[in-house]
């Protein structure tokens, strides 16, 4: 039998970042351009440094030489003190700690370049080491220009290591703590323990290998002294939060039985948890036919008897990592755990706390994927700060990212703090002192302003750019000129919808792509070399380009006088509907920004593209701009009153990949009779078109009682349609909602009915009716 090589070490680089690998004689190192055009600095520190006598030139263990200065070391050595607030450097304290460990001077400090700015996408370069070493791998970060016309957005690094000698087929590698901790606990397959956390401190529960359970049990700690046993309470906690499990946000907190808060989710790297089952105990495993096997009850209950606090034959808990969900027979079912190795849920303690961790020690379901293993728990001083966050992986085997903050936070968090997680991004429900009916009226009849960074953007550059997207998009992009912007669907095979996007084309060989999600990168990519295209480029740009939309009848009025335009580009005044300018802020100084005539709102409007280290700058001057026109922000919750009305779909709601154009209302977007290249879908979109099915439509609904997304719509008996969305519109002053419906019942005038409850028990009439509802021929935005 034949053994296959065992999968390389990978370390990820982000853009002005540097990260650090100790190499052992015969251990090669690949580094992998992931995107393409992003140079890496290679410095090579051999054996044990100067103070040993070991020092050698830099370089010669791994056969490189260095042609140039360690630009990303000397920047950090420059930034020790401040770091970057959008976390940019990584690796500051560590790269400074081993470049000190062998004496080298990080402002003198050389490297190795590698690529350039026509690497292609997944170029390499591969070393072996000839003695043992530290290399650092460093990812140069230059600022995407807005005014340039060829972007090129710094972008990842991979390090791929592959060791002389194989270590074990799987070696659990602990994460590094995310500071020093006060308290560092390994809690051993099928075992528990007890532990003491004071208010304000940090609680983070760590899965070492994967798929592996850990009930977590908090009790006051004052009460406890006093002889009282208060402790997370789970049906207290789904009532105050209404979620069934607490989540980094505004509804983040576990409640003991009294309503009181004990723990908050700061982050949470996993996403499913239970707090329906008890932790386990020994009557579910003599039930399944195994007496007297290990069960967390029992270990907490000995754990916990030095508190006085009583056994219990099953411990109610917060169990972490545990995949349990309702199907839709309100059955509660598990399944293997969503964590992979190094997932944790941190938590801060509201007040002083007496906590237990287990690991469970089921190995007779899928709750730890048959195979208990170990637990790592640490606690972090109250005095250290952590940024509340969530976890998104754009594919199963991607490195998690954090939610993040935008670049207009420091002035939206000014104004509220009624913030939601959307897509990996912190942004305003609503704010304080207007809420979702003021905004959407100040939308409608003035002017509003809110914060669209979430967007996720790509630079889709090179001679085969637009070959690429006319292959990938249903839009005929060969007929986008210059400074246009045009509105698109992307399609998998089958004709389901991958994304909406819109596409700004800057030349003749790059285009910007904006859309809702890091997938459609990863898709273009993937599109790219299935084509053969190997002179385009597919770089993420979201981190490079921030933007505010501006939407009223008075958003030009508003921006006129703060937008300056050059004699290359249209005046402001004169930029006509899904047409952009690159300009600047007041006048030929100003910062650099692009400016299109773009929204989804129905109105006039516009949104203004910035680096994010402009965007405090640009939220200043409209801000400024906008107090004479009576302009007021605008949050998520009144957003989606005005994209209903105005019948604009969303990803997820209107649309999926089981969902063609034609049925999510943006059959506008796929000219198969004008556009005769073949795209993605071409195919199935022609057969979808010729036999339709389904077909978006707009309700109208008696009474004043809402429908929900998802809620049944029914002719009869007989379910004939789905509700996407729905509001209460305060323009038309009734309920109205985006329905997918059978083509049968898609006419204007047919009788229907919303389900509740169960969906025949009690029913809403409603109406088929012209769609969009507000401004259908699209008047306001084109004027």
């Amino acid at each position: 039998m034949t053994l296959s090589p065992p999968s390389p070490e990978t370390f990820k680089v982000r853009p002005g970042a540097v990260t650090g690998v100790r190499l052992s004689a015969g251990d090669r190192i690949d580094v992998v351009d992931r995107h393409g055009r992003q140079p890496a600095e290679l410095t090579v520190l051999d054996g044990g440094g100067e103070g040993n006598g070991a020092r050698r030139r830099t370089g010669e263990a791994l056969g490189t030489r260095a042609d140039g200065p360690a630009t990303v070391l000397r920047g950090l050595a420059t930034v020790a003190a401040a770091r970057d607030p959008h976390g940019q450097l990584d690796g500051l304290a560590s790269a400074l700690a081993v470049l000190a460990a062998h004496g080298v001077d990080p402002v003198r400090a050389t490297a190795a370049r590698l690529f350039g700015v026509w690497s292609p996408a997944g170029a390499r370069e591969g070393f072996m080491a000839v003695r043992e070493a530290v290399v650092l791998v460093a990812a140069p970060a230059v600022p995407m220009g807005i005014e340039d016309e060829w972007a090129n957005p710094p972008s990842d690094l991979l390090v791929e290591v592959r060791r002389a000698t194989p270590r074990p087929a799987f070696e659990p590698r602990l994460p590094e703590p995310l500071a020093e901790p006060v308290l560092d606990l390994r809690i051993d397959a099928a075992t528990a323990l007890d532990y003491e956390v004071r208010a304000g401190q940090y609680i983070q529960v760590i899965d070492i290998e994967g798929r592996q359970c850990s009930d977590f049990l908090a009790f006051g700690a004052r009460q406890l002294q006093d002889g009282l046993e208060r402790g997370l309470d789970s049906t207290t906690t789904r009532y105050l939060t209404g979620r069934a499990f607490p989540q980094p946000g505004l509804h983040g907190k576990f409640y003991d039985q009294s309503a009181q808060p004990l723990v908050e989710i700061v982050r949470d790297t996993v996403g499913r948890h239970d707090t329906f089952g008890p932790a386990c105990n020994a009557k579910y495993y003599e039930d399944m036919g195994y007496p007297g096997h290990p069960n967390c009850t029992d270990n907490f209950n000995a754990r916990l008897a030095r508190y006085g606090v009583a056994a219990r034959s099953a411990w109610p808990a917060l169990n972490l990592f545990y995949n349990t969900v309702f199907d839709d027979d309100n059955l509660l079912v598990f399944d293997e755990p969503w964590s992979r190795p190094g997932d944790y849920v941190l938590m801060r303690a509201m007040t002083d706390l007496v906590c237990a961790s287990s690991a469970c020690p089921d190995d007779i379901d899928p709750s730890n994927a048959w195979m208990p293993t170990d637990i790592h728990v640490r606690v972090y001083d109250s005095k250290r700060t952590f940024s509340m966050a969530v976890a998104h992986r754009v594919t199963p085997d991607s490195e998690p990212t954090l939610t993040r903050q935008t670049a207009f936070a420091p002035r939206t968090e000014a104004l509220t703090g009624q913030f939601t997680e959307y897509r990996g991004f912190w942004l305003p429900e609503r704010f304080d002192n207007h809420g979702p009916q003021e905004e959407y009226w100040a939308c409608r009849e003035r002017a509003a302003v809110m914060d669209l960074s979430a967007l996720r953007k790509f630079e889709v550059l090179g001679p085969d750019a637009e070959a690429l997207l006319q292959a990938t998009l249903t839009r005929n992009i060969r007929k986008l000129s210059q400074g246009q912007v045009v509105y698109s669907a992307l399609c998998n095979e089958t004709g389901g919808m991958i994304d909406d996007c819109t596409l700004f084309r800057l030349g003749d060989t790059n285009f910007r792509l904006v859309g809702g999600d890091d997938y459609d990168g990863v898709w273009l990519r993937e599109q790219a070399e299935r084509l053969g295209l190997e002179r385009v480029w597919v770089k993420p740009s979201t981190d490079e380009l921030h933007n505010i939309a501006v939407q009223g009848p008075a958003s030009r009025d508003l921006l006129a006088g703060i937008i300056w335009t050059p004699p290359t580009q249209p005046e402001f005044t004169d930029l006509g509907w899904f047409r952009f300018a690159i300009g600047r802020l007041g006048d030929h100084n100003g910062i650099p920004l692009l400016v299109s005539r773009t929204g989804y709102s129905g109105e006039l409007g516009y949104e203004i593209w910035v680096h994010p280290r402009h965007a405090p700058a640009l939220w200043d001057a409209v801000w400024e701009a906008g107090r004479p026109h009576g302009l007021t922000p605008l949050g998520l919750e009144a957003l989606d009153m005005l994209r209903i009305e105005a019948g604009l779909a969303f990803a997820g709601y209107e649309f999926c990949d089981q969902t063609d154009p034609f049925e999510a209302g943006i059959g506008f977007t796929v000219p198969l009779k004008t556009k005769e290249d073949d795209f993605v879908g071409r195919e199935a979109l022609l057969a979808r078109k010729a036999a339709p099915q389904r077909t978006l439509v707009g309700l109208e609904l008696e009474g004043n009682e809402p429908a929900r997304h998802g809620d049944c719509v029914h002719v009869g008996r007989s379910q004939v349609g789905v509700v996407t969305s729905a509001t209460r519109s305060p323009l038309l002053r009734k309920n109205i909602a985006l329905c997918r419906i059978a083509v049968q019942y898609a006419e204007p005038g047919t009788a229907v009915e919303i389900g509740k409850l169960d969906g025949h028990s009690k029913r809403i009439p409603a109406q088929v009716v012209r769609f969009p509802f507000y401004d259908p021929d699209k008047t306001r935005p084109r004027s």
